[in-house]
């Protein structure tokens, strides 16, 4: 749950618009919904400040949906990584809000419009093989509400095209280097920043 979800739960029974039955309703499944197969964690957002994320590598298509359906449920945005085309489509016929992005293998489900992104961060690719984790990555990133650009193919043997981005780099307030072939690019990268 979101602390300003629970806020506001606790504010309308404070003032009489929602009865200790009905709050105590909603928070039945505090702080975690056992699914059978699953234990969905609705507390997540509460203790690190992000929901629970789906991992659909591994879980059939139906458990996807529960999962789904449960983070929604509780007013939870989904993000949904590692998914093909079939989950996607299948997640776009629990919500209309179902964005899929092909590149990344995520879909993401705002239950709500998106605060505006804040923070700066700069996510680096050694080569273009790398791009589908680096927009795996960006996409998890802005769905948590930060703001994100990406550098890619400035691997070490090009070492030049990295020099180009240095003044970037320095500026960014996290930086994630992913570098699936290139072992060296993140100990150059934290050396220049």
């Amino acid at each position: 749950m979101h602390p300003s979800v629970l806020e506001s739960l606790l504010q309308s029974v404070q003032d009489g618009s929602t009865s200790i039955a009905k709050a105590l309703e909603q928070l039945r499944t505090l702080p975690y919904e056992d699914l059978g197969f699953a234990k969905l964690d609705h507390h997540r957002t509460l203790r690190h400040g992000a929901p629970e994320v789906i991992l659909c590598e591994g879980k059939t298509e139906k458990q996807i949906v529960a999962l789904t359906r449960g983070l929604l449920k509780h007013k939870h945005p989904v993000l949904a990584t590692r998914a093909d085309a079939a989950v996607a489509r299948a997640l776009k016929r629990v919500s209309r809000r179902a964005v899929y992005h092909q590149a990344a293998r995520v879909v993401v489900i705002q239950p709500a419009a998106p605060s505006p992104l804040q923070g700066d961060i700069v996510i680096v690719t050694a080569g273009t093989a790398d791009i589908p984790v680096a927009e795996e990555a960006k996409v998890t990133a802005m769905t948590l509400g930060s703001a994100v650009e990406t550098i890619f193919d400035v691997g070490v043997a090009g070492v030049h095209r990295l020099f180009d981005q240095v003044d970037r780099l320095q500026r960014a307030r996290v930086v994630i280097v992913v570098a699936g072939m290139d072992g060296v690019l993140p100990s150059v990268v934290a050396g220049l920043v």
